[in-house]
């Protein structure tokens, strides 16, 4: 976020010189392309960072389900050990 705020005042100060001459308008793109690829490369690296997100907490999601399903597993068979037991 820091830095496409700062990529942003970056373009912003790069349009105002381009006013002033050609050299300035060639120096001017020279810096809204540097400017469009830092926000692409940090767009890609957040889309990787949430990815790596959703994975861990899909893998979190399964474990606790797997966890939940032992439980019912010890849960029935202590039913049916108390069943036979009692009969």
């Amino acid at each position: 976020m820091k830095k496409t705020i700062a990529l942003s005042f970056v373009v912003a100060a790069a349009l105002g010189l381009a006013a002033c001459s050609s050299q300035s308008t060639n120096e001017t793109a020279a810096a809204a392309d540097n400017a469009s690829a830092e926000v692409a490369a940090t767009s890609s690296e957040a889309v990787n960072d949430v990815s790596a997100a959703a994975d861990e907490a899909g893998n979190s999601l399964g474990d606790a389900a797997d966890a939940t399903g032992n439980v019912l597993d010890n849960a029935g068979d202590a039913i049916e050990t108390a069943a036979e037991n009692t009969f």
